[in-house]
């Protein structure tokens, strides 16, 4: 199996390996014909002869994914991928069903067999050691992550795959670059004919409001709640989360996940959802939730910095992923949402009067991303105006709970 860097492990003493062995998980995979692309969280890999799986796994949330390839590895089918919810010292066991193409669960009694196998090290030098170095970039992306989350959101079954959301392939494209991004999932990146199922398997996700309806509300007051959508944001925290925002950070970065090594585009349209929905509010990120926009910003940001860099060698199989495989040109357009919604946030935090430091230093680290990331020009009147000697600057202030 080729590896993305075993730094970590590699400058290790066997005492302290032997003890990350027993107390990490290890996921278990057995009879994974080569040549198949496997990932767990960041880090991807080109099945050899001998995988069997990954040991040394730190407990917690973890994304699985594969997609199997033809005997030449130059076409693939659709990505399948399933989050689980390690515990310390946890086996976990798949099997690949060659008919199926896919990894299945074994019997319980066939799963114990096995665990107590992996515990008295019997497949130990045919398990990959997670790599620990890459560790903290996962954390990143799944710090809001929860178990219960999980539960709430995967489909039936636990396997999310574009094959299995032909009524989201069926549904107009809202953009240009949403009918490349479906085109790219059609045709050009899988090539491997699979079936398509055609019962209801797709993700349990938040219904979001792409705007604010109100009966007995003048024009102008609905033209103000859409401008600034705090209320809705107010209305979806309430409706759905119980008020906890942390349970819509959570749900942010499943979707993220989903999309980017899932290759979901239903799950892409949650992140646009909710990415739209935040970036769309005035007052809440100066007056009311100021504590989780800080905390989005920072998650957005290490989205956007883990999916969105390119590369400079794609081709290699056996780095950690670096972006997406639906990388492409349309994402670095201005004519994505992103472009116009990031600029209309920025506005919004760097013209005000009063703001919280912290907020004020994500936004602006998130604006160089987006800058340097994407090459767009983000400078306007209101961003030229932001020079700490300046009368008219933000006041930089500190916010209890912040």
């Amino acid at each position: 199996m080729a590896s993305g860097g075993g730094g970590a492990t590699a400058r290790m003493d066997p005492e302290a390996a032997t003890e990350l062995v027993r107390k990490g998980s290890t996921l278990l995979l057995l009879d994974v014909p080569q040549r198949i692309l496997f990932g767990i969280d960041t880090q991807v890999f080109s099945v050899g002869p001998k995988f069997k799986g990954m040991k040394m796994v730190p407990p917690g949330p973890h994304f699985v994914y594969y997609c199997s390839s033809s005997r030449s590895g130059s076409e693939f089918a659709p990505t399948v991928g399933f989050f689980v919810t390690m515990q310390p010292s946890e086996v976990i066991v798949r099997k690949w069903d060659a008919q199926e193409e896919r990894l299945i669960k074994l019997s319980e009694e066939e799963e114990i067999r096995y665990s107590e196998a992996v515990r008295r090290f019997e497949f130990d030098d045919q398990l990959g050691p997670y790599n620990l170095e890459s560790y903290g970039d996962w954390k990143q992306l799944s710090n809001y992550l929860s178990q219960s989350t999980i539960e709430r959101l995967e489909p039936i079954g636990g396997e999310i795959t574009i094959a299995w959301e032909s009524s989201w392939m069926d549904k107009a494209p809202q953009s240009d670059m949403e009918r490349r991004l479906m085109e790219q999932l059609r045709e050009s990146k899988f090539t491997k004919n699979v079936p398509v199922q055609s019962e209801r398997r797709g993700c349990y996700y938040t219904s979001i409001p792409a705007s604010v309806k109100h009966k007995n509300v003048s024009g102008g007051d609905l033209t103000s709640l859409n401008l600034d959508k705090t209320s809705l944001l107010e209305s979806v925290l309430a409706k759905n989360y119980q008020g906890q925002e942390d349970l819509l950070l959570g749900e942010l970065q499943f979707a993220f996940i989903a999309f980017m090594m899932g290759q979901s585009l239903e799950a892409f349209m949650q992140w646009k959802a909710l990415v739209s929905l935040l970036l769309s509010c005035s007052e809440a990120p100066l007056h009311t939730r100021t504590n989780m926009f800080v905390k989005f910003l920072r998650t957005f940001y290490y989205q956007l910095k883990h999916g969105f860099q390119r590369t400079q060698d794609s081709s290699s199989r056996s780095e950690d992923v670096g972006n997406s495989p639906f990388l492409d040109e349309a994402w670095f357009s201005r004519d994505i949402f992103l472009y116009r919604l990031s600029k209309d946030f920025f506005t919004v935090v760097f013209e005000a009067p009063v703001v919280d430091g912290d907020l004020l230093s994500w936004a602006r680290k998130l604006k160089a991303l987006l800058e340097t990331t994407f090459g767009w020009d983000l400078e306007d009147n209101a961003v030229n105006l932001i020079d700490e000697d300046d009368e008219f600057a933000p006041v930089v202030v500190e916010m209890d709970g912040s």
